[in-house]
C-alpha cells in the first residue's frame, strides 16, 4: 500500500466517523429530544435512562474515540505529506471534534449520570436535565458539523495532491 493510500484510509475512517457523530447528535436535536419533550416526566426520564445505558457500549466507545484518533493521525499524515494546507484543515477538524468530546465530558455525561441517580421526582430530574443536555448536544452537532465540513476539504486537497 503506498503512503498516499494509507493516508486516504484515516482520512475517509475520520471523516465516516465524524459524519456518524454528527448525524447522531443531530438526530437528537430533531427528533428524539423533541419527540421525548412531548410526553410527561417519567416516560422522559425513563427514556433517557435507557438510551444512556444503551449507548455505553464498546462499539460507541470505538467510534467515539476512534474517530478522534484517525482525525489526529489524518492530519498528521497531510502534514507529514508536505500538504501544508490540507494539514491546517486535518487539524482543525481534530480540534472541533475535541470539541464535541469535551462537551460530552464536562456537559453531557456529568448529566446522564445524574439523571442516573436522580430520585423517584421525576419533575425534578427532567428539570435538572432536559435544557442543559440539549444546549450541550447542539453545541456537539454544530462542532461535529463543522469538523466533517473540515475534513471534506481535507479529502479535497489531498485528492488533488494525489491527481498531480
Amino acid at each position: 500500500m503506498t503512503a498516499t493510500a494509507k493516508e486516504s484510509v484515516s482520512l475517509v475512517a475520520a471523516t465516516v466517523g465524524t459524519g456518524l457523530m454528527a448525524g447522531l447528535y443531530f438526530a437528537f436535536d430533531v427528533s428524539v429530544m423533541p419527540g421525548l419533550g412531548r410526553g410527561d416526566d417519567q416516560t422522559y426520564v425513563t427514556a433517557m435512562r435507557n438510551i444512556n445505558e444503551a449507548i455505553d457500549n464498546g462499539l460507541f466507545g470505538l467510534l467515539f474515540l476512534g474517530t478522534f484518533l484517525a482525525t489526529g493521525l489524518a492530519a498528521s499524515q497531510q502534514q507529514r505529506g508536505g500538504r501544508p494546507n490540507a494539514a491546517r484543515w486535518g487539524w482543525l477538524a481534530f480540534a472541533l471534534y475535541g470539541l464535541s468530546m469535551a462537551v460530552t465530558a464536562m456537559v453531557n455525561i456529568p448529566l446522564n449520570n445524574q439523571l442516573a441517580l436522580a430520585g423517584p421526582d421525576a419533575a425534578a430530574a427532567r428539570s435538572r436535565f432536559g435544557n442543559r443536555w440539549t444546549s450541550g448536544n447542539l453545541v456537539r452537532t454544530v462542532a461535529c458539523t463543522a469538523a466533517l465540513t473540515a475534513l471534506g476539504r481535507v479529502l479535497t486537497l489531498h485528492g488533488r495532491a494525489a491527481a498531480a
